[in-house]
């Protein structure tokens, strides 16, 4: 905006091309001292090119492997396909970014923003996926810590695909209209806020679960030994904690790489012509880069925390017969 070259594709994940709303004159936005850091476009291709391996790999594990067929899993597979799309996105835009700066494409050509066009679109179908599977992780967690009982009872595999059904149609129709209506100032502040309020969904799922697992483990602590019986019970527990503490890490881990990026746009809209909010604006593509870094990060969470994926993943690399 003040005058730098933002010659580039995309409004919602893009550093180099101005977004419509801040189309405004030039004079009357304030200069700033900040100039934009540039990072790599090789690291941006190797990020991208890691992240899609892991999670395709994570997706054909789940997929193949009917040990890992349960509501939990499918929606990791289903985060993993997210984090699969984003990864593949982000690598074409990239590509189409060095084929820019050689003149082999047009920067602003209508076939090029067209296609930039959909690929906003799978990033931001990607972005709220990934938080609605998270929601889903959530409260599939929930109720497998207290209510164990009728866990397969509510959580049918039936009903898992069904949610899962509604989560991709619903993330791909706003998707689309994030992208067609991304000038409005509406729908930013929707995107960030649908951001916001499941943070806070989440954190509170996790804290309550946490809190009840504290008091419902001094219980099982408090009652006489019963054999076997409170053992069994003592294990189940554990695990299902071990899996709550898993998910509470991928989430931190998607605060952490989202977070810079979200308060990227609320900057935008709450001092657009501040030089000091322009100088953590300048900071644009390290915010890419950790946002991209979200889906190399995850599938390692995966592997380090579930012996089952962890099998899975050792045997598929060593051609075993793992089925």
């Amino acid at each position: 905006i003040e005058g730098r070259s933002r010659t580039k594709i995309s409004p919602l994940f893009n550093p180099h091309r101005e977004p419509p709303w801040q189309t405004m004159n030039t004079t009357l936005v304030t200069q700033s001292d900040c100039p934009d850091v540039k990072v790599p476009i090789f690291l941006f291709f190797t990020i991208g090119l890691a992240s899609l391996a892991e999670n395709v790999l994570v997706v054909v594990a789940v997929t193949c492997n009917r040990n890992l067929h349960s509501p939990m899993y499918y929606f990791i597979c289903s985060l993993a396909a997210f984090n699969t799309i984003a990864s593949l996105t982000k690598t074409c835009e990239n590509l189409m970014i060095t084929f820019a700066d050689v003149g082999h494409l047009e920067k602003k050509g209508p076939s090029e923003t067209k296609l930039d066009d959909v690929m906003d679109c799978l990033l931001c179908m990607s972005f709220l996926g990934s938080i609605s599977s998270f929601l889903a992780i959530a409260v599939d967690r929930y109720i497998t810590i207290f209510h164990a009982l009728r866990y397969h009872n509510i959580m049918t595999m039936q009903r898992t695909r069904a949610i899962l059904g509604v989560i991709w149609i619903t993330c791909g129709m706003s998707a689309i209209s994030m992208v067609t209506f991304f000038a409005s100032t509406f729908i930013m502040i929707c995107f960030v806020s649908f951001f916001i309020i499941s943070l806070v969904i989440i954190c509170f799922l996790y804290v309550y679960m946490f809190m009840l697992a504290r008091i419902h483990a001094r219980k099982i602590a408090a009652l006489p030994s019963s054999g076997g019986r409170n053992c069994h019970h003592q294990q189940r527990w554990g695990s299902s904690m071990r899996g709550a503490l898993t998910l509470t890490i991928l989430f931190g881990a998607f605060m952490v790489c989202w977070g810079p990026f979200f308060l990227h746009l609320i900057i935008i809209m709450v001092c657009p012509t501040n030089p000091y909010c322009e100088c953590y604006r300048s900071l644009f593509q390290l915010h890419m880069v950790l946002l991209m870094s979200h889906a190399l990060i995850d599938p390692t969470i995966y592997a380090f925390r579930s012996p089952e994926l962890r099998e899975t993943f050792k045997k598929m690399l060593l051609f075993a017969n793992w089925k």
